[in-house]
């Protein structure tokens, strides 16, 4: 790996750890917490490429892991195996699925995905970025929400005190349009503000 490449994987690496041992990375939400950690990934994935990206997502899952087993939520035996399912007395070794895959799929989707929004928009940067940004975040949510209440149907809707299918399609229709619009939007802002001198330094 080029030297300024390290450099630039050990910045959002640091910048990733941060985040996720501070308040400002996961920010609870009662049932879940909000994330501001897969931001530095797009980016990263944007400018070093799909193999970086996948690692720091890797990380990302980690930290999740972690901070789910040291700082449990509702929710949070789907992200941890230590942690209880509810309605029983013992973790899932799903959570680990729950809680890398995405995560490193989102590490790896941006690269690809900012080259062809800027050709569809004719190489456009900052609105390429910015869509880049928006879309993995949506994606993101869509995967771990998904996946959650397709292994954990039962245990999340107790959780979130559903008594139908129906409520828990209403639930993840409304954290999509809550916390996961914000963390959309959040994250094709920064994309975008961030990005384009990052871009250049990794050019020279």
């Amino acid at each position: 790996m080029k030297i300024k490449d390290f450099t630039l994987t050990a910045l959002f690496l640091s910048i990733i750890l941060l985040l996720a041992f501070t308040p400002f990375g996961f920010i609870h939400l009662g049932i879940i917490k909000a994330t501001l950690i897969h931001i530095p990934i797009i980016i990263a994935s944007i400018i070093l490429g799909p193999k970086i990206g996948a690692f720091l997502g890797l990380m990302f899952g980690f930290t999740s892991i972690a901070t789910n087993t040291t700082s449990p939520t509702l929710l949070s035996f789907a992200f941890s195996p230590v942690i209880p399912v509810l309605g029983t007395s013992q973790g899932s070794f799903w959570a680990l699925f729950i809680a890398l895959v995405p995560r490193v799929i989102i590490g790896f989707i941006p690269y690809y995905l900012f080259k062809v929004v800027q050709k569809v928009i004719k190489r456009k940067q900052k609105p390429a970025l910015f869509v880049t940004g928006l879309l993995t975040t949506f994606l993101h949510t869509f995967l771990v929400m998904g996946l959650i209440s397709l292994i954990f149907n039962k245990a999340y809707a107790q959780a979130i005190n559903a008594g139908s299918i129906s409520a828990i399609y209403k639930a993840i229709i409304t954290v999509f349009l809550t916390n996961g619009l914000a963390e959309a939007i959040l994250a094709g802002i920064v994309t975008m503000a961030v990005a384009p001198p990052l871009l250049k330094v990794s050019k020279k």
